[in-house]
Order: structure tokens, then sequence, then C-alpha cells
């Protein structure tokens, strides 16, 4: 058996599916079993490839299948905990980022200026184990009794400094319908007032407001078969790169060069107004519609704490997304969907 540790959330487990895939591929003959919430066991058959799902809450103590793995694979973060929670499966191999803390010497170097997806494409081909970061593609669920087409306003993210403004998300959402989108708003069930807030400012009637009435399987579905995402850095942003819905995602305080949809592909525009992290090409940049000051709050600094992902530590709105104006992101809107206008006609773009 192969066990995989990734006990995060949607766009979590998103980034790392070409590095599943990759295992998959490398031991057909071995189950493969993913260590992760249960609330996101529809994600497996999306993904495909994947035997079993092993419930675990964050990195708290788990209930290992009693047969100890042949892999242990984290992917979740470089340690130490990470690491140690594995080595608890009792793996004939753990691979994993070298972590002198936790007494692993092996594995590569982490950088904290890597992309998500190429960190893990990285970590298995120090291993011997290729993998393709643009396998990212998911299966595509029926949408049942779902609206397809739509475009899809989903204002909320778990932290609050991701999170744009609420009038600034009415404004789009009001503006798109003014142009004949079939605008909805998604978030989860404690979100549920946010998207609220923003159909109404929206003028948008109630039945709009899909937050809290979706489980994962149907928001895939929704984005699956959907005309536009509009949302910020959060889960729904990789569903729209996992099924090429043109997406249109802002960005902050973390810079999409970090978790964004791949550059190459112009239906989908990440806006940043932040500084590019060292060594990241200026993609998807945006100037500021305002002067910035000089220093901008958790702009830059040292490397994540552990097996985290880094979140500015102020409770409003970072200053990278506040920077981000209304005309922007609909002129952005115009790009994407012809973009995927050109890649249609073209054959180039990867929507089905």
């Amino acid at each position: 058996m192969i066990l995989v540790l990734r006990a995060l959330g949607i766009g979590d487990l998103a980034t790392a599916v070409p590095a599943l895939r990759a295992l998959r591929a490398a031991a057909t003959d071995r189950r493969l079993a993913l260590a992760a919430p249960r609330w996101l066991a529809p994600m497996l058959d999306l993904i495909g490839g994947i035997d079993q799902l092993i419930e675990v809450d964050g990195l708290g103590p788990c209930r290992w299948p009693p047969l100890s793995p042949d892999w242990a694979v984290n992917l979740h973060g470089r340690g130490p905990q990470s690491h140690r929670l594995l080595r608890t499966a009792r793996p004939r191999r753990l691979m994993a980022f070298a972590c002198a803390e936790a007494e692993h010497h092996t594995g590569p170097v982490w950088r904290p200026d890597e992309h998500e997806v190429h960190r893990w494409c990285r970590l298995l081909a120090w291993y011997g184990i290729p993998a393709d970061p643009d396998d990212l593609a998911l299966r595509r669920p029926p949408p049942q009794d779902l609206p397809v087409g739509v475009t899809i306003v989903h204002p909320g993210a778990k932290a609050p400094q991701r999170r744009w403004p609420v009038e600034r998300f009415a404004a789009v959402a009001r503006e798109l319908t003014r142009r004949g989108h079939r605008v909805i708003v998604t978030g989860s069930t404690g979100e549920r007032d946010l998207a609220a807030k923003v159909a109404a400012r929206a003028e948008l009637p109630g039945s709009a407001v899909l937050a809290g009435r979706t489980g994962l399987e149907e928001l895939a579905a929704l984005v699956a078969h959907a005309r536009l995402v509009v949302a910020g850095d959060t889960g729904i942003g990789h569903l729209a790169t996992a099924y090429a819905t043109p997406s249109v995602l802002l960005f902050g305080p973390v810079a999409p060069a970090l978790w964004g949809p791949p550059a190459n592909r112009p239906w989908h525009h990440a806006l940043w107004a932040g500084p590019v992290p060292t060594g990241q090409p200026p993609t998807h940049v945006v100037p500021p519609a305002q002067p910035r000051p000089a220093t901008t709050p958790d702009s830059s600094g040292p490397a994540p704490p552990p097996d985290r992902k880094p979140h500015a530590p102020a409770a409003d709105t970072h200053p990278a997304l506040t920077a981000l104006r209304v005309a922007q992101v609909l002129t952005a809107v115009e790009e994407v969907e012809q973009a995927a206008r050109v890649g249609q006609s073209t054959g180039d773009w990867l929507g089905v």
C-alpha cells in the first residue's frame, strides 16, 4: 500500500492531483490510500485512481490500517508534525522533504517561493517518480438538476484577509447581470449570510444564493458546467482550473505565483496587485489602482510555519486585495471569455 497525507482543503487537494496520479502510475499493483478529512471524500471519485480514504482530522492522532504501508508520502507539508504523523503508520519508506527536526535527512530541500503544484511534483521527481504538473483535470460530474451556463460569484474564503469587499463583489455581479450573465452566488453554510449580502446589493433574487445548499460534488458540477467563475484565492478557483472553466481570481495576501492557475492558460486570469515573489515571473500582475505604501504588511517575509499555508495576521482584507478595483475585474472577465472563444476555435482550449 501507498499512504499519502494531504489533510487540508479542496484547493490543497486539487494542487496535489498531478502528484497523486504520478504515484498511481508508479505503483499500479498497490493500493493507493489518501489520508484526508472525510468531507473531501467526493473528490476521490473526481480525481480517480485512489482506492481508499483514511479519515484524518488535521495532524491529530490517526488510526492507521493494521498493515504497514510500503511507502508513506508526505504531500501535506515540510514537517516536522506531518513527518512524525506518517511515521506512526510504520512505513517501510518515507518520501518527504528533508526535515532535520523530524530526523528525516533524505529528500529535497523545501523552497518557500515554489508554486504548490510544482512543489509536490519536484518532491516525487527527487524520488525518481515523474509527475506532469499540467495533469490537473478532474472527472466532470453530470449537472443533474443544477443550473448550467451560469456565472458563479464566490465571495467567501476561509481567511477574512482573503475576502474582497462585499460591495465590490456585488458591483461585479450587478454589471455581469446587466451584460446578460445568469449570476449565482455560492459559498459554504457559514458563508450564506455573506452570499446573501452580495446578492441583495447586486439586486439578485434570493434563488440566486446557493451558498450552503450544495455539497462538494454539486459544487464541482456547478463549476464544471458554468460559464465563468469570479472568486478569491480559495478552493472553487482550483475547481475552475480543473474544469477549464473561465475564471477571474483575486489574490491576496498569497501571490498567484504560489497558488494560482497555470500562467499558460489565458482563460484563467489571476489578479494580483502585490509584489512578485523573488525568482517568480511577473505573470498576472496588475498595477494598483491607487498609490500603495512603500511597505505592505506581510507582502514578504520568512517562510511559512511548518505545515501551514501562509496567511496575513490581520483580520481585515489584505491590501493586495483592496487595491483591486471593480473595473479591473470586469476587464479581466472580458479577457478570459475572449481567450476561451479563441481557444475553442483553434483547439487550444482544454474545456470539453
